[in-house]
C-alpha cells in the first residue's frame, strides 16, 4: 500500500479516535500506540527511499545518451528497475 494512501487511512484512524467513541481506556491507548508505530514506520520507508540515487542514474543517462547509447540503455533500465521497486 503506497504511503500516501496509508498516512490518509491513519488520519482517519485519528479523527474517529478524536470523536471520542465509546472505548474503555486500555483500547484507547493501544490504537493510539499502534497509530504511533505506523507513523514510524512511514517515516522510516520515506527516509530510507533516497531519490538522490535515481536521480543520479538519470543524470546518468543524460549524460552518455549521445556519445554511450548502449551504456545509457542499460542506465536506463536500471532507472526503471529503481522505479518499480519505488527508490
Amino acid at each position: 500500500m503506497p504511503a500516501r494512501e496509508l498516512q490518509e487511512q491513519l488520519v482517519t484512524l485519528r479523527e474517529q479516535l478524536d470523536q471520542n467513541p465509546p472505548l474503555n481506556e486500555a483500547d484507547r491507548q493501544h490504537l493510539h500506540e499502534l497509530a504511533s508505530q505506523i507513523e514510524a514506520e512511514i517515516a522510516l520507508e520515506k527516509a530510507s527511499n533516497d531519490t538522490s540515487l535515481s536521480d543520479s542514474v538519470n543524470l546518468a543517462v543524460e549524460r552518455f545518451e549521445l556519445e554511450h547509447p548502449s551504456l545509457a540503455g542499460s542506465l536506463r533500465n536500471i532507472a526503471i528497475t529503481l522505479g518499480n521497486i519505488g527508490i
